[in-house]
């Protein structure tokens, strides 16, 4: 019988949403940590255990737990496994897959087998690696070891602002080229910040085009050294202020603008659409030109609030579900952002995975090889294609079968 495992549902690219008539297999009553080895930095834990709940419960040890998404609050760590996860936080330690050490599997045909180790270089081919981020196809997840980072002896944070997009685009490039490598370095364009300053309050400046939030961690020497640096490179790049943060207090309430950031756009409308797509840093001032443009041309207001050390985009269309016609205007701006982003050297997801949302768009990145490649490494975990059916792959991925995705699809 088909089956669809289903989190927290928390996922944006419908991912745990059941197509036809599967047996929906909830994980949130599996939410127990199972252990936590503070010497080795190993936690075992079910898979319907909340993301933050897993960096609260190591806390008292000196450690966390490194992706974090947006929805940290909710999502589960089985969900992020499933997506292949990631969040502000990923852009120097990595996405979810850099922290998970050993699953323990249900296939389809219900044999339990583990997929990597806790050793350091676990023998043989890299199965770990295929299952995360398959989106549920192959198999469920039991139990996932994750790796735990110790807590940074020195955290600070910066705010800058600028008087255009491009200039924080600019500075976002020439942080990297100088050698830094933040925690974090995000970017919020002007109708979002101002937005999410009359919702919480965080301090940032209103008249800003865009803002970069960005962070580093370490040891307190080398922090103090990137902090200086940062401020170096967007001064010589046009920010009008660079603000450090002053304590712990300052730097949580700059976070705190930054996670609000999508319950503050119900203050203006009931409804939206968030993307996810990845392109190099360096085409960002002109994809967010053309991502204005596409909504423009739908006549739908567009926010950016992203992961800009990454190049991973997340348009926020915004609008009322009520308007007669709307959805079709939605979907068509969605078609061209992720065109757009796919044409300017991108793929089309960085970390919401492809679910159900972009599956019949992955013609547009993977060529017929590619495809059937995939398909016949799902098929050896999934032979009889009874997890998560209709997911991922689009129909006829089989060499010679796929076809690219028709003008107009709706994504």
């Amino acid at each position: 019988m088909p089956f669809v495992a289903r989190g927290s549902g928390t996922g944006l690219a419908g991912g745990a949403t059941p197509v036809g008539d599967p047996l929906v297999i909830v994980t949130t009553r599996m939410n127990r940590i199972l252990e936590i080895d503070a010497a080795d930095r190993v936690a075992w834990v079910e898979p319907g255990v909340c993301n933050l709940d897993l960096s609260r419960s190591a806390r008292h040890l000196g450690l966390h737990y490194a992706p974090d998404p947006s929805s940290q609050q909710a999502c589960s760590i089985g969900g992020n496994v499933g997506t292949n996860a990631g969040g502000p936080h990923c852009l120097r330690d990595g996405v979810t897959s850099a922290h998970v050490l050993a699953v323990d599997v249900v296939l389809a045909d219900g044999v339990i087998t583990r997929l990597g180790g806790l050793a350091p270089d676990t023998p043989g081919y890299d199965l770990r690696g295929c299952f995360v981020g398959s989106e549920g196809t192959m198999g469920i997840a039991g139990r996932i070891a994750v790796r735990l980072l110790p807590d940074p002896p020195a955290v600070r944070t910066l705010l800058l602002d600028f008087a255009s997009v491009a200039a924080a685009a600019a500075t976002v490039s020439g942080i990297i080229a100088a050698g830094i490598v933040p925690a974090a370095l995000e970017m919020m364009d002007a109708p979002i910040t101002r937005l999410v300053e009359d919702f919480v309050g965080a301090g940032y400046p209103r008249d800003a085009e865009a803002v970069l939030l960005v962070e580093v961690s370490g040891l307190p020497e080398g922090v103090a050294a990137e902090v200086s640096g940062i401020g170096q490179v967007g001064r010589d790049h046009g920010a009008r202020h660079v603000r450090v943060a002053a304590d712990d207090a300052e730097r949580e309430l700059l976070w705190k603008g930054r996670k609000s950031a999508f319950g503050a756009i119900a203050r203006i409308a009931p409804d939206y659409y968030l993307h996810d797509a990845v392109v190099p840093r360096t085409r960002l001032v002109e994809v967010l030109a053309r991502v204005r443009e596409i909504a423009a041309a739908q006549d739908l207001l567009v926010m950016n609030v992203f992961h800009a050390g990454d190049g991973n985009l997340h348009p926020l269309l915004v609008f009322d579900a009520r308007e007669p016609g709307i959805w079709e205007r939605v979907h068509a701006a969605g078609n061209g952002i992720v065109r757009a982003c796919v044409e300017a050297g991108g793929v089309l997801s960085g970390e919401h995975g492809i679910g159900l949302e972009k599956r019949d768009l992955m013609p547009l990145v993977f060529d017929p090889d590619d495809l059937d490649a995939q398909a016949r490494l799902r098929d050896a975990f999934d032979p009889s294609g009874l997890a998560n059916p209709e997911k991922v792959l689009p129909r006829g991925s089989r060499c010679g079968e796929a076809t690219r995705a028709p003008e107009g699809t709706w994504v």
